[in-house]
């Protein structure tokens, strides 16, 4: 019965195009079964995209669909230490099908060509398409391969599970699983490209299998290995396999293959990159993208939620500390994001020459130009949308009133950009100097401000305590007169923009603050996720494990992405009936959440 239920998860057989056209791009490995897990997450929403399951299947696991998920993911490799070893596996264990282990550019190798990097604790299960669109799926935590960084560093292969080396253990924690799924499923809600959790499987004394999905997850340091290596043939196979994934999913037009596609590759990257980089900056979200363009994937998603931070303010000093090297800071992603774009542009004269010219020969191609084009209107259209405004009326205010805009633009920057007083401050994953002011809280409360005021700018004074953030330190609480003018001309432009809003749309001034204040209140809500809120409702939710069943462990998890959704509502004639209220005891832990999280608030 529960092969006749599930069958399209046996489709996910570890086969993929990049197994069959990028030769030398991958390690394959046989695996077997694990027999020691249990089904902690299921991502039902993305499951149901996929085709894993009907669109009408409840929102609960069974344990028809609980076996299918460990049947198809619960598995670990036989690595180069098993056979040295002559691990012995049950014939009962053994799967069919083989995994690869693909080979990308990674910057924790001693090799900077990508020669010895890859996937160090991860395989790919295969592909599954439904309704015309193509999935890839992976997983974290199945065991050591050769291409870890510590077999690079060591040159020894290691068992999986050895603590002995740093990168070289295998394994994934249950607590990265949950985070990675909060995280990128509040993002995936909320515009961000980036790859999903499908599923996470809760493994003994505290380690789990983290199952990832998107719609083409390879990065580009899948393209820049071959390119440093000077691989041609692998880097035009690695190419065709990317573009005709986009293709097919119908996220590219159908460009013909050669010369056309490679130039579109190119600009399409600069843009996608642009896009990347400043939705990353205008939503403080922390990705430590670099020279390798391993962090991040080609179609410019999130990708390896180990070094993603969702900040609540500005945190604009902020770096990760990797042991040997520190990490970009948020201003730094767009160089780095374009550095990524220029490598695209060399790839592109690679191909269409069939020699390799310096990457700094590039520091002026014209895919930068649509680079450094796409930015800036980005970061413009989601500054709009802070604001509170229909998204039409943003688009019309982008249109005609641009000198007002960017009059606001500086102001709030200037806010955004203010650093505590007390200097730079360790933190226990590194180093950050803290942002004063919370821009999110001051265009939440000031629009229902000025409504009270019936139109009338606040005193200076009151518009800065209103922003001021729990990082702001004595000194930084003592309005300067230079903040005092800022504070004036940022209320100022800020009513210019509403009223030009009031206008177009033929609406009273109230009448749009009203909208705003609604609209406001659930773009730059009080109690929404970072980094902080994100681990502490990890680890609440691992102990609550051992409190609630597995259906209302979902149905918490599924309440506190529900909240997480930073769209406005509809007005109230187009919504979608209420769900029915949670059970007390879900209602209480999504309550100690969202407390917690709107407490979190300002912080990494």
């Amino acid at each position: 019965m529960s092969k006749a239920r599930y069958p399209r998860f046996r489709r996910i057989d570890g086969t993929h195009p990049w197994k069959r056209k990028v030769a030398g791009g991958f390690v394959d490995y046989t695996a077997r079964r694990r027999r020691d897990g249990q089904v902690c997450f299921f991502n039902f929403a993305l499951a149901k995209e996929m085709g894993l399951i009907p669109a009408g299947h409840p929102e609960r696991l069974n344990p028809e669909l609980s076996r299918a998920i460990l049947r198809t993911f619960g598995l670990q490799i036989l690595n180069e230490w098993d056979y040295l070893h002559r691990t012995r596996v049950p014939a009962r264990d053994r799967l069919p099908h083989t995994y690869m282990a693909t080979r990308y550019l990674q910057l924790q190798h001693p090799s900077r060509r990508g020669t010895t990097s890859g996937d160090g604790r991860s395989v790919w299960n295969g592909t599954i398409t439904h309704d015309g669109v193509t999935w890839d799926v992976s997983s974290c935590g199945v065991g050591v391969t050769r291409l870890c960084p510590a077999t690079a560093i060591e040159g020894r292969f290691f068992r999986t599970g050895s603590r002995t080396a740093s990168y070289g253990c295998g394994t994934a924690a249950l607590g990265e699983g949950i985070s990675a799924a909060l995280l990128s499923e509040t993002f995936h809600r909320n515009g961000i490209a980036t790859e999903r959790v499908l599923a996470v499987i809760a493994l003994p004394n505290g380690q789990a299998i983290n199952v990832r999905a998107g719609r083409n997850l390879l990065r580009p340091s899948h393209f820049f290995a071959p390119l440093k290596q000077s691989d041609l043939p692998r880097l035009r196979a690695a190419i065709d396999v990317f573009c005709e994934r986009q293709i097919a999913n119908g996220v590219w037009p159908r460009v013909a293959e050669g010369p056309a596609r490679w130039r579109f590759l190119a600009d399409e990257c600069a843009r996608t990159f642009a896009r990347a980089a400043a939705t990353f900056e205008s939503e403080y979200v922390f990705c430590w993208l670099d020279w390798d363009g391993d962090n991040v994937l080609a179609d410019g998603g999130i990708v390896d939620y180990g070094s993603v931070r969702q900040f609540g303010l500005f945190h604009r000093e902020y770096r990760f500390d990797d042991t040997d090297r520190w990490s970009t800071t948020l201003p730094e992603q767009r160089q780095k994001a374009r550095y990524i774009a220029q490598c695209f542009a060399q790839i592109r004269a690679y191909l269409l020459e069939g020699k390799k010219r310096p990457v700094e020969a590039f520091a002026r191609d014209p895919a930068l130009r649509i680079f450094d084009r796409e930015f800036v209107a980005t970061k413009t259209r989601l500054l709009a949308r802070k604001l509170g405004v229909r998204a039409e009326t943003g688009a019309f205010l982008i249109r005609a009133c641009p000198r007002e805009l960017e009059r606001f633009r500086r102001a709030f920057s200037y806010f955004e950009r203010a650093r505590s007083a007390r200097g730079p401050q360790k933190v226990p994953d590194g180093l950050t100097w803290n942002a004063v002011f919370s821009m999110r809280d001051m265009l939440r409360e000031l629009p229902a401000r000025l409504l009270e005021s019936g139109g009338r700018p606040l005193p200076a004074r009151e518009l800065l305590a209103l922003g001021l953030s729990s990082y702001a330190a004595r000194a930084d609480r003592r309005p300067s007169t230079a903040r005092l003018r800022m504070a004036s001309r940022f209320q100022k432009t800020y009513l210019a923009l509403l009223r030009a809003a009031s206008a177009h749309e033929a609406r009273p001034l109230a009448d749009v603050l009203h909208e705003v204040a609604r609209r406001s209140a659930v773009i730059n809500r009080r109690d929404r996720i970072t980094g902080d809120g994100v681990d502490y409702a990890t680890d609440r939710l691992i102990r609550y494990r051992r409190r609630l069943t597995s259906g209302k462990l979902h149905r918490v998890i599924a309440a506190f992405l529900d909240h997480q959704d930073l769209n406005p509502p509809e007005p109230a004639a187009d919504r979608a009936p209420p769900a029915r209220p949670p059970a007390h005891d879900v209602r209480r832990v999504l309550d100690r959440l969202i407390e917690a999280v709107a407490e979190m608030r300002h912080g990494l």
